[in-house]
């Protein structure tokens, strides 16, 4: 608080979270998207390693991840938010199991949450920023922590390998939608029942119940679409949260489901690029494509496609996609602060690049840290120029 008893001026920016070097950088919310600093997510990584090398389950653990999902390296940092005072980031760290709050001035971690079986995943923060939910994808557990103070606040048993949370209703549910195990090369449509049990959970959040479960395989086999996988990827939904568009399991394309009718509605293929194959063992983490994001009126949506190195702004009424932007191995999709832009995590190439919802072309791209996944509106101080611990480490992997 300033003299006057106000709160303190905040910036919006963009948080990205880059993986394997364990770091996020801070760019401008729109615009230039011009990158203004870079924290440190694992400045307490020593301390963690020597944990998790006297444990044998955590190291098994740690070290699978790094064999599997990893892609050879360790994921340090997979989603990330500010906290409603702008004064910390806090992010999920999947090879560390944790949830850490780092402050934003001293680049110290202010408290750090241990989910269940030794790996987090995917968060969504609250509509009022005071709540997020984080996927714990080896224990079937949603935990929901206070994101001030670190302090569990309830949690709810999901499918296996939880994955995305969505907070919908103002914040009066979380749906959170399980994948099951991608980790495996059991990817002929023969073997999708090794996958496990693959559903959307939504939870009550002033109790904390299971207050339904959605499973889709019905869903798409009333569709016509058998062959498709009932793993629920990155969604989002109509902003009268009316209709809810996924992508899953090794498609290129997604589906609308209709909320209230129950049923998939309409199903968009997109156009895949001849030099990807065809061969799922090669999908990263079962992905073909991984990402999507929907302007504020919902006119409009951009999907990021993963394995086929395009994405594209697709027109919500005709489902008509726009032109293939070329990247490198896109892995998330956000919506710029203005609003104008969509903002894709190019995992292959270490940038960013924002693409014009209008149009449908390439804005610009900004380099940032290694293998950047998550994109997130975010605030910080609007004097922050970086923690005052310095240059950042970026840590060895591998």
């Amino acid at each position: 608080m300033d003299s006057a008893g106000a709160a303190p001026a905040l910036r919006e920016v963009m948080f990205v979270g880059n993986n394997w070097d364990g770091t996020a950088d801070v760019i401008e919310s729109s615009g230039d998207y011009t990158r203004i600093g870079r924290i440190d997510v694992v400045p307490d990584k020593a301390q963690r390693l020597a944990a998790i090398y006297t444990n044998p389950v955590n190291l098994a653990v740690y070290l699978g991840i790094r064999a599997t999902a990893g892609e050879g390296h360790d994921q340090l940092v997979d989603d990330l938010y500010s906290t409603p005072d702008g004064s910390s980031l806090v992010a999920s760290r999947p090879s560390f199991g944790d949830v850490v709050s780092i402050d934003l001035r001293t680049g110290k971690v202010n408290w750090r949450f241990a989910v269940s079986g030794y790996r987090s995943d995917h968060m969504a923060v609250s509509p009022d920023g005071t709540k997020v939910a984080v996927s714990a994808s080896l224990s079937k557990t949603v935990h929901v922590l206070d994101i001030n103070t670190g302090a569990q606040l309830g949690k709810f048993s999901t499918g296996d390998k939880p994955h995305e949370n969505v907070w919908t209703d103002g914040g009066k549910y979380v749906w959170n939608m399980s994948i099951g195990n991608v980790e495996t090369d059991l990817d002929a449509p023969a073997l999708d029942w090794t996958k496990g049990d693959r559903h959307i959970t939504v939870a009550d959040t002033s109790t904390y119940k299971v207050v339904k479960t959605i499973d889709m395989r019905a869903r798409l086999d009333a569709a016509g679409r058998k062959d498709l996988s009932n793993a629920v990827r990155p969604a989002v939904f109509s902003p009268d949260f009316s209709k809810l568009y996924f992508q899953v399991s090794y498609f290129n394309g997604f589906l609308e489901y209709d909320v209230t009718a129950d049923k998939i509605t309409r199903i968009k293929t997109l156009p895949k690029n001849p030099a990807t194959s065809d061969d799922r063992t090669t999908f990263v983490n079962d992905s073909r494509h991984h990402g999507m994001s929907m302007n504020p009126d919902g006119s409009k949506m951009c999907v990021a496609g993963t394995m086929d190195d395009y994405a594209t702004v697709v027109n919500r009424s005709t489902l008509q996609e726009g032109p293939l932007v070329t990247a490198s191995k896109p892995y998330w999709a956000t919506v710029s602060g203005d609003g104008r832009d969509c903002v894709i995590s190019e995992s292959g190439a270490d940038r960013v690049t924002a693409i014009d919802f209008a149009t449908g072309r390439k804005v610009t791209s900004v380099p940032v840290g290694d293998h950047p996944q998550r994109v997130r509106i975010a605030h910080i101080p609007a004097d922050w120029t970086g923690p005052a611990t310095g240059a950042v480490r970026h840590p060895a992997v591998g």
